[in-house]
């Protein structure tokens, strides 16, 4: 029975036995939590001060501009430099975009500008964190326990993404957006000091200098690797065709009757099933393939997101669709973490994951675009309903063009290096 359990619960060897990966998870836990605070106080500030949706329509396109524009750059950067490092500089020069808006909120009436400068150069800096970060986990764990690091590392994103802005919300009612912000500078401490804690993780062999020529061969390495651009071409596809997110508050109010609780607990619900979905991840290490995984939990996720189109008659069990779809998503991206960082140099690993940042990243918004478009041509139910069907319908069309990804089989061997 106990042998059966450990399958089946999340599986904690990597922060019981890998020294620098426990510390660099520890560090995240807290730092994570600050950036969820930030994330909803930030909006929350902009629409205080402006009364303006428009203008926090526009503090999301300063946010996600310097990601488009800087990502693939910080993915040839985090290949060539000892990625150790380069965490340490971008997580100091995030604390100081969090000291920053502290001082900024502390003027009572700080100009709207100065507030999406800021956002623009702390964007900046998540676009270099976030692959160096991504490519350094595979140099901290042994190949056969990278499948269960990466559900660790949802379980804390989803845990931060639950926690982070209910924190927030009483953050700032209890001491106001300059608290708020503090308590988001302060978390910075326990991701550095985990940074100065783990090993150098220097460049292993020969480096090729960051630039335009390291950007193409990272692009021309994943277009080469069938499975590797199918993984990107499916995440896509899902993020989309099934991501209604955008809908919600017009579904919570207008459809549903629920108000804007409802809609709370519609935007918490993927959130939820996620964090469900890790703690019952222990089973992930042992599939082998994972094409056909990554292929399956997609196909599970554009049924959930159909199915909460249709029952618009009870709002418990759109709920549940939701944290169904949030369960898949999660592993998803496990599946298509470990198939991606398994088959990847660690020379090439930076940009690879920076290709990967650049798909997590965009493929959502293009999806809030797709469905409120949809939606206003149509109604929401049907774009929700019909992006769900397209998202089915897109994993057979990827799994008949990408046989590489389909037939993929994930061996746990040593990292390629």
């Amino acid at each position: 029975m106990n042998g059966r359990v450990r399958r089946i619960f999340l599986d904690t060897t990597p922060l019981r036995r890998d020294r620098d990966y426990r510390w660099l998870w520890s560090g995240q836990v807290v730092n994570g939590m600050g950036n969820q605070i930030t994330r909803i106080a930030l909006p929350y500030q902009v629409y205080v001060l402006t009364g303006s949706t428009l203008a926090i329509a526009a503090l999301t396109l300063f946010q996600l501009v310097p990601i488009l524009l800087f990502a693939l750059g910080a993915g040839s950067l985090a290949d060539a430099v000892d990625r150790r490092r380069l965490l340490m500089a971008t997580q100091a020069g995030l604390a100081g975009c969090s000291l920053v808006l502290v001082l900024l909120a502390l003027t009572g009436s700080p100009p709207v500008a100065a507030l999406f400068a800021v956002a623009f150069v702390a964007a900046g800096l998540s676009a270099v964190d976030q692959p160096a970060r991504s490519s350094a986990i595979p140099r901290l764990v042994p190949a056969e326990r990278l499948p269960s690091a990466i559900a660790l590392n949802q379980l804390n994103f989803q845990m931060a993404s639950i926690v982070g802005p209910a924190l927030g919300g009483i953050l700032i009612v209890i001491v106001g957006l300059p608290g708020a912000y503090a308590v988001d500078c302060l978390s910075f401490l326990a991701s550095l000091t985990a940074l100065f804690a783990i090993h150098p993780l220097p460049p292993l062999g020969a480096v090729t200098r960051p630039g335009l020529e390291a950007i193409r061969e990272g692009l021309r390495f994943a277009r080469r690797k069938r499975a590797i651009l199918g993984s990107f071409v499916i995440d896509l596809n899902a993020m989309i065709f099934g991501m209604p997110t955008s809908l919600f508050p017009v579904l919570a109010l207008d459809v549903f009757e629920t108000g804007p609780a409802g809609f709370g607990l519609m935007a918490a619900a993927p959130a939820a099933g996620a964090f469900l979905g890790a703690l019952f991840s222990g089973w992930v290490k042992s599939v082998q393939r994972t094409g056909r995984a990554i292929l399956a939990a997609v196909a599970v996720w554009g049924l959930a997101i159909t199915a909460f189109g249709l029952v618009t008659v009870s709002f418990p069990l759109a709920l549940l669709c939701l944290a169904i779809a949030g369960a898949a998503d999660m592993f998803s991206a496990v599946f298509r973490s470990t198939l991606v960082q398994l088959e990847t140099p660690d020379a090439l690993r930076g940009r690879v994951m920076s290709i990967h940042t650049l798909v997590v990243t965009s493929g959502p918004r293009l999806g809030d675009i797709e469905a409120a478009v949809v939606a206003a041509l149509t109604t929401p139910q049907f774009a929700v309903v019909s992006g769900g069907v397209l998202c089915v319908l897109g994993v057979g069309v990827v799994a008949r063009r990408f046989p590489e990804l389909t037939g993929h089989v994930t061996r746990l061997r040593p990292l390629a290096d």
